[in-house]
């Protein structure tokens, strides 16, 4: 084991620790930077950076020594510099990617960590943990994202129940993050001419364990008032603010990774706010090597990679002639291309003057591999698309598909890592993606793993009474209120957990269309049951926000207060004591509308098990022995009608399956039926649906193939 970097102090070693986010999913790390000061480490939102910026060197070393931190440091950083130095990795055996660059793996957002707010939901945590995994596997990746200084939004719910947002400023001198800087030494700053002005954006640059994630920021004095905010909401603003920031984004990526001296084997585009990105390297091949406009699209589209990751049509941006011929006009000129045959690249049908362009149809027509996030997905998909290839059948659509997983190290508990280390082979964390490693945890006692998942959902129950009652407080409500909130939920009870984007589809509200049938399942003094929500609908979505108000006025409400919650400003910290920390997911979106999902297999990891429709990645998932389904995945045409028939078919199997199953008990008071099905579910879909193997399906799949520069055709080209 390496010994490098013994002589420098505590302070210099958490600093350099503080500035990779490799910390965030080591938890004898993450530790270390709590233990130094727990109070202000909640305070701070995690955030380590900010916290060594209140100790000097003098003071840190004397809280080290009265908290006897100093080995437990020292270990930390000797193992954070194996991890950056070693060389055995999966990456360095499986997956030695063609070619000198790496694998620019683009997305509007990423999800990293609660102290860095600048994803919105799954997509974005998807992103980050395919970054993470990535870092662990050893591959050659880069990522690229903008910086959003108000991140998407904070969530406040007012006494209505209504949702309120506000958009809290971050400061990127308090963060880990550090200006780019070219072969010279100086600071990148990128430009893309539009025909109303220029944008530019300065380079910001992050670093995930091995790898680096460079973030686009307008906010730079060179810019004009509104380009200087132009990156500063999430998913905000109108479809001209939305074009500028994907401008930026494929545009602006591409020339930042030129300036930092990179140029990518592979370009990854993950979803379709990042697709203008082929048009810009296309450029850059034939200003560099001469090439015509149809042989380096040609060739650009072999080294392309698309993943889509939604069937609602809402979610696939779309533009009129007007933005695209503002924006991408100058790169349309030089490419020698009119603005007609520019629109056409992103139309279904090349023909079609009214049709608007999409992002997804052009991402389609130039990637050599494209896939949905899961089996049932890339099924939807094939037929979502089938208008760009009329002369195959939908079967034969040339879309693909890989699901969706979770890194594990991020999401484990300690508590259940523990017993992991007990019962899988030693170093299993560097083998998550093999089956064979999980096969030993049938070995783990009941008892035991019965025991740890009790303190995880105490744990859980705790935070939820310490926030609902926070809550209250800033919302005025009287102090029987919040002692209640203090008081509220049964450790032994049965707790149901629902959290994600309140977005009409998802249908948080399924649970609740037979009231008084909740009522005495809730209320039943032998097998209560009790719920917590959370979850942000977009500020433009009433509905998503009469949903959430739904649910909340239900928490004021007899004999639902003290068993419903719903939880404000979901974030990921609220999110690991939510998955860790639940007896059971659920899940009932409108079949097919979710695409994959990916909180339910956090769940799986620590133990919970999920009650979902057969969607997303539960379709695939799902074996009778290994949690719940709701229906048999038919769907009815009448909207109404199939929400009735799931509520009905959801009530059943709590009724039936669940809560009797929760409290059958033997003389030790332990669920030895619930704990089997917990065992089964960890074993079977622990290594099929974390980070580690859907990477290394990419990179087998896609990576490799792509950076061979494999040809590919050029779908519905006009």
């Amino acid at each position: 084991m390496t010994t490098k970097g013994t002589q420098l102090s505590i302070h210099d070693k958490l600093s350099r620790l503080s500035r990779n986010l490799w910390w965030s999913w080591d938890p004898d790390a993450t530790e270390v930077f709590r233990l130094i000061d727990p109070e202000k480490w909640e305070e701070l939102h995690h955030n380590p950076v900010q916290l060594l910026g209140l100790y000097p060197p003098e003071i840190l070393e004397e809280r080290a020594r009265e908290a006897v931190l100093h080995t437990r440091i020292h270990w930390a950083y000797r193992r954070f510099l194996d991890y950056l130095e070693s060389a055995q990795t999966w990456g360095s055996t499986h997956a030695t990617i063609p070619g000198e660059g790496p694998v620019a793996y683009f997305s509007a957002e990423f999800g990293l960590h609660e102290s860095l707010p600048i994803y919105s939901g799954g997509l974005g945590i998807l992103a980050g943990d395919h970054l993470k995994s990535a870092s662990d596997l050893g591959l050659p990746v880069v990522g690229v994202g903008l910086f959003y200084q108000e991140g998407f939004f904070a969530q406040a719910i007012n006494a209505n129940g209504w949702q309120q947002e506000s958009y809290p400023r971050l400061e990127a001198e308090q963060l880990p993050l550090q200006a780019a800087t070219d072969s010279a030494g100086r600071p990148v700053v990128v430009t893309v001419e539009t025909r109303s002005g220029t944008i530019m954006a300065r380079v910001l640059q992050l670093s995930v364990g091995r790898l680096p994630l460079y973030l686009l920021d307008t906010s730079i004095p060179e810019n004009n008032e509104s380009d200087r905010r132009l990156t500063d909401r999430l998913y905000g603003g109108d479809h001209r603010t939305r074009i500028r920031q994907e401008l930026l984004l494929g545009i602006g990526g591409i020339r930042a990774l030129k300036a930092l001296g990179i140029l990518p084997n592979v370009i990854h585009m993950n979803e379709g706010h990042s697709a203008f990105a082929p048009l810009e390297v296309i450029r850059q091949r034939m200003q560099d090597d001469g090439l015509s406009f149809e042989r380096a699209q040609r060739e650009t589209a072999a080294r392309c990679v698309f993943t889509t990751h939604t069937p609602v049509p809402a979610g696939h941006d779309r533009f009129d002639y007007e933005l695209i011929h503002e924006h991408l006009g100058p790169l349309a000129d030089t490419l020698g291309l009119t603005t007609d045959r520019l629109m056409a690249l992103g139309r279904v049908d090349a023909q079609h003057a009214a049709e608007p362009f999409c992002m997804t149809v052009f991402a389609l027509k130039h990637c050599r591999f494209a896939n949905g996030v899961s089996s049932l997905h890339g099924a939807v998909s094939r037929e979502m698309w089938a208008g760009l290839w009329p002369w195959r059948s939908v079967e034969e659509v040339p879309i693909g598909h890989v699901t969706n997983g979770v890194h594990v190290g991020t999401w484990l508990a300690p508590q259940m890592r523990v017993l992991y280390d007990r019962v899988l082979p030693e170093n299993w964390h560097h083998q998550t993606g093999e089956p064979e490693v999980w096969s030993g945890f049938e070995r783990i006692n009941p008892g035991e793993l019965w025991e740890v998942h009790s303190a995880l959902k105490m744990r859980l129950i705790n935070y939820a009474r310490h926030e609902a009652a926070l809550q209250a407080q800033r919302r005025g409500e009287t102090d029987s209120v919040i002692h209640d909130m203090e008081q509220l939920f049964d450790p032994q009870a049965l707790t149901i957990g629902f959290a994600r984007r309140f977005a009409p589809y998802k249908r948080a509200d399924l649970i609740l269309r037979d009231l008084d049938l909740l009522a005495r399942l809730m209320t039943d003094v032998d097998r209560p049951l009790q719920f917590i929500f959370a979850g942000k609908a977009h500020p433009a979505d009433d509905r998503g926000k009469q949903i959430l108000q739904q649910i909340f006025q239900l928490t004021r409400k007899a004999p639902f207060r003290g068993r419903v919650l719903i939880l404000e400003n979901y974030s990921i910290d609220m999110g690991r004591y939510l998955v860790q920390g639940v007896d059971v997911w659920l899940n009932n979106p409108r079949r097919p509308l979710e695409a994959s999902g990916t909180s339910g297999q956090k769940v799986v990891l620590n133990g919970g098990l999920n009650c979902s429709i057969p969607d997303g990645w539960w379709a695939e998932a799902y074996d009778g022995r290994n949690g719940f389904t709701i229906g048999n995945g038919r769907t009815h045409s009448n909207q109404e009608i199939q929400d009735a028939r799931d509520s009905a078919e959801l009530y059943r199997v709590l009724t039936e399956q669940v809560i009797p199953l929760f409290y059958k008990r033997d003389r030790d008071d332990l669920p030895q039926d619930w704990i089997a099905r917990m065992k089964r579910a960890i074993r079977t879909l622990g290594w099929r649906f974390n980070a580690d193997r859907m990477v290394m399906d990419y990179a087998t799949e896609a990576y490799l193939p792509a950076a061979g520069g494999r040809s590919c055709s050029i779908v519905s080209m006009p």
